[in-house]
């Protein structure tokens, strides 16, 4: 997803999702504000860009974790592309449903300036990450003494 998105920036100049935004909405949760009338304009939080770093990586580690334990450890040792790809493409629900409604943009951003970009967008990085939950598998089947 991160190559995906630093492919987009160098080549088309789009610029990447902002994970401090990530960061300042797992901030404010403490407080008791999950849900924003635009995070943007939120008060900022100390360690915001870290936290939402830190957050999507785990995010996506525990993904990964729920994939193989969907299709089993033998997809490990022989990946195929489809279930990887099928459960990336499924992860953009979550920014639909959850995030992009409680950082104030509406289900499926359907209150971001261009929907139909944003939702594009999401699309197109989810897709790129279910292909990289394939290529890491691939990696892995080479490394892993895993047995089907």
């Amino acid at each position: 997803m991160d190559l995906w998105a630093l492919f987009l920036k160098r080549v088309f100049g789009i610029a990447s999702a902002d994970y401090c935004l990530v960061g300042r909405w797992f901030r404010h949760m403490p407080e008791g504000t999950f849900m924003h009338a635009n995070i943007a304009n939120a008060s900022q939080k100390r360690f915001e860009c870290t936290v939402g770093w830190i957050a999507h990586y785990v995010i996506g580690a525990v993904y990964a974790l729920a994939l193989v334990a969907l299709v089993s450890g033998g997809w490990l040792a022989h990946p195929t592309l489809l279930p990887a790809l099928l459960f990336g493409v499924g992860t953009v629900l979550v920014p639909f449903l959850l995030m992009q409604p409680a950082f104030g943009l509406g289900i499926a951003a359907s209150r971001a300036p261009n929907p139909t970009q944003a939702r594009l967008r999401s699309l197109m990085a989810h897709t790129a990450f279910g292909v990289g939950l394939y290529v890491s598998a691939v990696g892995l089947s080479y490394v892993l003494p895993v047995h089907a």
